[in-house]
């Protein structure tokens, strides 16, 4: 895994904010795990982000008698800041960083680094939410990640299971693709660079991680919360926008099939699409029921339907009519909420119905005029959905064939 060209393989930053405490054991562990395990050259960079306590002066005696131990400074907080500065000044061929505290086991590193150093993978990250993962943490700390990221799953349509693990690696070209699009210099960097990066079609490498929670963590889970909300709604707008040129990197750096999928047949995507409501009417029912106690049929039905609509248009979209890739994802999730609300008005127009004639209705009966209407909406959405937000032009299959015909085996274009 060593660079052919001799130069340096692996660049490990750390970024600290007042952590004279840990500092030096982390540092001196992390450096007597890497003289031993790490058959690459390597270097590790402490980047204090604005620390006001010792850890500028522990940081920098250990630079000073440590062997491939840097240290860099900079005078605004931020981990963002910090991973950005001394990314970008780096000359290694694959960038990691790593939590000061060495919450994850380091027996993970050489697995998280290994696919970027040959070359098969461009960012790797270790993953708390792994079947194999093997995680110690309070049951607060577990709720807020899952939810996180099923939120981030399900809102942004990613693949990657943990975006909050202080525990990643990158392939220097790839980070200097994408640094310059990624806006954030807080704890929001990570996920907004896992976006990115997932947009342009790069690899993402996960490993299952053996992680033991920091009871001195210090991180404002609220405010940090919040913040990655905000970051969630920006970088949706800029992807919907095109401000983020994700097709470019794409055709740059993304990894390319050899052939194109193909569509499902007609009968094909009735059977798909079917299944796909199927599931989405019984999670409609179950949502019903749970809402409707606290608050009211019309808000129990509009929450219902809005909760199913994100993940029935997502699995539409790959599961019924074959679609894959970032292209048109948001154009085509804002259609797909527009089919919900013209689904949410025949649904809101049967209960209207029914209590003008029964206005004591029971839930039972809602449920059953809800799940009758639900049946017509649903023909309705498969109708629109081929029709019009998943419709394939013949000038788009046109140029799937001839990019087909370009591919090299490799999956690179001539």
């Amino acid at each position: 895994m060593t660079p052919s060209y001799g130069g340096l393989a692996l660049e490990i930053v750390v970024p600290v904010f007042n952590e004279e405490a840990v500092l030096e054991n982390s540092i001196t562990r992390l450096a007597k795990y890497l003289t031993h395990e790490m058959p690459s050259t390597w270097k590790i960079t402490i980047a204090d982000n604005a620390s006001t306590d010792r850890t500028p002066v522990i940081a920098a005696r250990l630079s000073e008698h440590m062997p491939n131990v840097e240290y860099r400074r900079l005078d605004v907080k931020g981990r963002g800041y910090a991973l950005r500065d001394a990314w970008g000044a780096s000359d290694a061929k694959v960038l990691a960083y790593l939590d000061v505290d060495l919450s994850t086991d380091l027996a993970a590193l050489l697995p998280l680094v290994a696919p970027l150093l040959s070359g098969h993978s461009d960012i790797s990250i270790g993953t708390r939410l792994g079947q194999s993962s093997r995680v110690s943490r309070g049951p607060k700390r577990e709720f807020i990640s899952r939810s996180y990221n099923f939120l981030l799953r399900r809102t942004m349509q990613v693949r990657f299971s943990d975006a909050q693990c202080g525990f990643k690696a990158i392939r220097a070209d790839v980070a200097k693709r994408l640094l310059p699009h990624v806006e954030d210099n807080g704890w929001f960097f990570d996920t907004e660079l896992l976006i990115i990066a997932e947009r342009s079609g790069l690899r993402i490498h996960e490993i299952p991680v053996d992680w033991v929670d920091d009871p001195d963590s210090r991180v404002d889970i609220k405010q940090t919360a919040l913040d990655d909300l905000r970051g969630m709604v920006r970088v949706a707008g800029s992807l919907v926008k095109g401000v983020i040129p994700v097709a470019a990197i794409y055709a740059e750096l993304g990894r390319r099939p050899i052939v194109p999928s193909g569509r499902p047949s007609f009968f094909g995507q009735v059977l798909r699409f079917g299944l796909v409501g199927a599931v989405s009417t019984l999670a409609f029912a179950l949502l019903y029921l749970i809402f409707q106690g606290p608050f009211g049929a019309q808000e129990a039905n509009f929450l219902a339907l809005l909760l199913t609509a994100v993940g029935n248009t997502a699995a539409n979209r790959r599961f019924t009519f074959g679609i894959s890739g970032p292209a048109k994802l948001f154009t085509q999730q804002f259609q797909g909420l527009i089919v919900f609300l013209l689904a949410w008005t025949i649904t809101s127009s049967s209960l209207l119905v029914l209590h003008v004639f029964i206005p004591n209705a029971a839930p039972n009966l809602e449920l059953l005029i809800l799940t009758t209407a639900n049946v017509v909406a649903t023909l309705m959405r498969f109708i629109l959905l081929r029709l019009w937000v998943f419709r394939v032009r013949r000038s788009d299959e046109r140029l799937k064939v001839s990019v087909a015909s370009t591919l090299a085996p490799s999956g690179r274009i001539l």
